[in-house]
């Protein structure tokens, strides 16, 4: 029997999935609405201006890039649930402005503000703080699993909510989401450590640490090869599976759920046992080998699925993972804002991964992204074999227990 130390406290329990919650109200208005905005864009004026429509897509990422430094750094000296609320009301705004746009120039304006609102750092810094270093990994993986859950239920749900609210209707419910979000933070996230104050500390110290860059590489390169490779893989479901895209749905969301169940296994593994290393590592190996077998054979559905299912593993133990690290490796006082630096660089690799994988697949087919995503996880794998991998720290009643 597991002692006492080695399971969540019903705090940590009550953190981790109230924070996920409130990561996947937000994010489910934003995935609601990506299915179908193209088809959208096109009753507005300016909505056959491809530019607009994609830079209206894009802004979100940019301004989410831009803005999460400052709420990191505004999250450890103001305190994490402040500026989380600010985030979220900033980005419910945001939402209804895009409801009410009449053109596409002021869809752009309500997607800068949406953008604006970037909680990530200070959500995740404030489920660090509320967790102990043996159970971050599963609060983070809580988490990560929200954001890979509610993707897969918007890409169900979003051509059928679309068809009874219209585009303004999902805007408006994802500006409700986020305020509902802002009452669960309230009533149902325990009570935020007290905030580190004005403590000086360089931001060049976060952004220069080795270990740290090696996280931010990481994190980057995982979401540049999720974006490029899902610019060509719905055409391979399509053209390889002969799948349609309405059914895609039928092929994510079993991989989502069976890659949650294969994943548990390894996150247990790596806090318990402290074998983060290993199955840190194993993770991006497992990503080199999706990325090859894409490369090589992806001819029918269930080598499509199969590699779908392995990706998901691969995507969420990193997801989980990677957070973590970057919150033990971090100064205590610059947790925020070291997690601002890696929030920037997600949002920067969604940005890049998008833009590079569809010139890529443009000028030189799918297969090419395929072998462009290979050969960079690979380069991730010897960046983060040479990083130092923080040690489980053990708490004072473990040592009681022993």
């Amino acid at each position: 029997m597991s002692p006492p130390n080695d399971r969540m406290s019903p705090e940590e329990r009550r953190a981790g999935a109230s924070l996920a919650s409130i990561f996947a109200l937000r994010m489910l208005g934003l995935f609601l609405i990506l299915p179908v905005f193209s088809v959208y864009a096109k009753t507005l004026p300016g909505g056959d201006n491809l530019a607009l429509v994609g830079f209206a897509l894009g802004a979100y990422g940019l301004t989410q890039a831009f803005f999460q430094i400052p709420y990191g750094i505004a999250s450890d000296i103001f305190g994490r649930k402040l500026v989380i609320v600010v985030g979220l009301l900033v980005f419910a705004l945001g939402s209804f402005v895009a409801a009410w746009a009449p053109d596409m120039t002021w869809i752009i304006v309500g997607r800068v503000l949406q953008g604006m609102g970037a909680i990530s750092a200070a959500v995740t810094a404030l489920a660090a703080d509320l967790t102990r270093e043996e159970h971050r990994t599963k609060v983070m993986a809580m988490i990560g699993s929200s954001i890979g859950l509610v993707f897969a239920l918007s890409l169900v749900g979003s051509p059928i909510l679309y068809g009874w609210i219209g585009m303004a209707g999902l805007f408006i419910m994802t500006g409700v989401l986020a305020l509902a979000a802002i009452v669960l933070l309230l009533k149902a996230v325990p009570p935020a450590p007290a905030p580190h104050g004005h403590e000086k500390l360089p931001l060049r110290r976060v952004v220069m640490d080795p270990d740290l860059i090696r996280l931010n590489v990481g994190i980057f390169v995982l979401h540049v090869v999720q974006m490029a490779m899902f610019v060509v893989l719905p055409h391979a479901l399509v053209n390889h599976g002969g799948l349609e895209a309405a059914a895609h749905w039928k092929i994510y969301l079993p991989a989502v759920l069976l890659s949650f169940v294969i994943m548990v296994p390894a996150i247990i593994a790596a806090e318990r046992k402290d074998k983060m290393r290993p199955i840190f590592l194993a993770a991006i190996a497992l990503l080199v080998v999706v990325q090859s077998g894409l490369l090589i054979y992806s001819a029918s559905l269930w080598a499509l699925a199969l590699w779908l299912v392995l990706f998901f593993v691969a995507f969420n133990v990193l997801e989980a993972t990677l957070p973590s690290l970057v919150s033990r490796t971090a100064p205590s006082s610059a947790k925020g804002a070291a997690l601002g630096v890696y929030n920037t660089t997600q949002a920067l690799g969604l940005f890049v991964g998008g833009a590079a994988g569809g010139y890529i697949a443009q000028n030189f087919g799918d297969n090419a992204v395929f072998a462009a995503c290979t050969g960079l996880v690979l380069v991730w794998l010897v960046v983060a074999n040479s990083m130092n991998f923080p040690q489980r720290r053990v708490t004072a009643a473990a040592t009681q227990t022993a």
